[in-house]
């Protein structure tokens, strides 16, 4: 890695919570400089724009975010379990975390009226994250462990605005039971298939 590319790393890094917590119109210039304690050349000098290391921030969160979940499912065996420890993650990473909560929930939101580009890339990383759990659950309908009746697309659809609307709950009312009693009930009906 270049020095350039370094540093471009290191903004990034520094700025990823407070914009996942501010908003990309709430982030100002300057506190990104005392997050990083570059002055403003420094960070312009490596970036065209505050969307651009906006831009750059999302995609090293969902990628923080893809590795965390692959981590947490890699040690389970059957897809029951890799659901669960899936869901598990969600409850104990994303939602309460002082990263700021769920880039594609923040972001999205914030990208949804007024940057297409952003917008489109929140998209593919739902998108993404949907497939994920459909994966899972097409692993457990080809080894036997779920009904072959299960829409497992319609499923991974389900779960995933489930997930999503209760991290927004339990951050927005700064109660942790709502994602757990979300948790336990995907669970619940994931032990009925």
């Amino acid at each position: 890695m270049t020095k350039s590319e370094k540093t471009r790393e290191f903004i990034i890094q520094q700025s990823a919570s407070i914009i996942n917590k501010k908003g990309i119109a709430g982030t100002a210039i300057s506190d990104l400089m005392e997050a990083t304690g570059l002055a403003k050349g420094g960070i312009y000098g490596n970036f065209e724009s505050k969307e651009e290391i906006c831009s750059e921030v999302f995609d090293y969160l969902t990628r923080k975010v893809g590795v965390g979940l692959e981590a947490a499912i890699a040690t389970k065996t059957t897809a029951r379990e890799k659901l669960f420890a899936l869901l598990d993650y969600y409850a104990d990473g994303v939602g309460p975390s002082e990263m700021g909560g769920c880039p594609l929930l923040n972001f999205g939101i914030e990208a949804d009226d007024t940057n297409p580009a952003l917008k489109q890339r929140v998209a593919k990383a739902i998108k993404r994250s949907q497939q994920r759990m459909a994966k899972l659950i097409e692993e457990g309908q080809a080894s036997g462990e779920f009904n072959k009746k299960i829409d497992a697309g319609l499923f991974a659809l389900k779960m995933f605005t489930m997930i999503e609307g209760a991290i927004f709950s339990s951050r927005v009312t700064n109660n942790r039971t709502i994602m757990k009693t979300i948790t336990d009930i995907l669970k619940n009906e994931i032990d009925s298939f």
